[in-house]
């Protein structure tokens, strides 16, 4: 299975999913995304390549012994490691087929603000009505 950044100047190649699909919700995943939380999921490194574009990739330490790599181009994340874990850990909106799983869990939830509040909030399958 491939996947890649928004651009298509970084290509990475795993050969699944290791690790259940979460949805982070902790602050630095919310701000690193620049959105309300971050859909991963774990791929041990011996299942994971890179295939294209690796010269392109920046890194940021944002927290403790935690890297987060991205396009340094479009900035789209790719993935996050912690160098001494047996894994690495995807950013599942970057892979650019269906893994075929689905979400087990949502984490981090205490750091939800109150704006992510949607129950009753109206939604539309694509854009609007008139817009």
């Amino acid at each position: 299975m491939k996947g890649s950044c928004l651009c298509g100047a970084i290509e990475y190649a795993i050969e699944g999913l290791d690790m259940p699909i979460s949805h982070c919700h902790c602050r630095t995943c919310r701000k690193a995304h620049s959105a309300a939380f971050a859909t991963t999921a774990g791929v041990k490194r011996e299942h994971f390549r890179w295939v294209k574009g690796q010269e392109r990739l920046s890194t940021f330490e944002s927290s403790p012994g935690k890297l987060r790599h991205f396009c340094s181009l479009c900035g789209s994340q790719l993935i996050a490691e912690r160098p001494r874990q047996a894994h690495v850990i995807v950013r599942v909106a970057t892979l650019d087929e269906d893994p075929g799983v689905r979400p087990q869990q949502h984490i981090w939830t205490s750091h939800d603000v109150p704006w992510l509040e949607c129950e009753g909030v109206t939604a539309y399958p694509e854009w609007q009505p008139g817009r």
